[in-house]
């Protein structure tokens, strides 16, 4: 069972920062592509990250690349992702999930099971 939890996230002013945290249970990172989704309210989940299992393969979504930076530590069986210069329309709960088998970033959510998420939200 690929199983994955997220924390890490929290209230924060625009311009702000965040890093969130994806940690792995029953399986090692080492040997998969992780990527971070979100959905705002009344929203379509989307596709923000994603790391292969080398980790120098990344992605991200237009609206957050120069921004937000994904990486991990095989060490911890963890994958981050900081966030900085947080818009209000970054507003959603993020969820982690694994998009593939080694450097196979799919953009779909095909290993795992869907988490609790964490919430993000930016405003004044």
């Amino acid at each position: 069972q690929l199983n994955v939890v997220e924390s890490g996230g929290g209230l924060v002013q625009p311009g702000g920062s965040l890093r969130l945290s994806c940690t792995a249970s029953g399986f090692a990172v080492d040997y998969y592509a992780i990527g971070w989704f979100r959905q705002a309210p009344g929203k379509e989940r989307e596709g923000v990250s994603c790391i292969g299992s080398s980790g120098g393969r990344t992605k991200y979504a237009d609206s957050v690349a120069g921004r937000f930076t994904i990486s991990r530590d095989n060490v911890k069986n963890t994958v981050y992702l900081q966030m900085n210069s947080l818009k209000p329309e970054d507003t959603a709960v993020y969820y982690c999930a694994v998009e593939g088998v080694g450097d196979g970033c799919s953009g779909y959510a095909e290993l795992s099971s869907w988490g609790q998420g964490t919430q993000v939200t930016v405003s004044s």
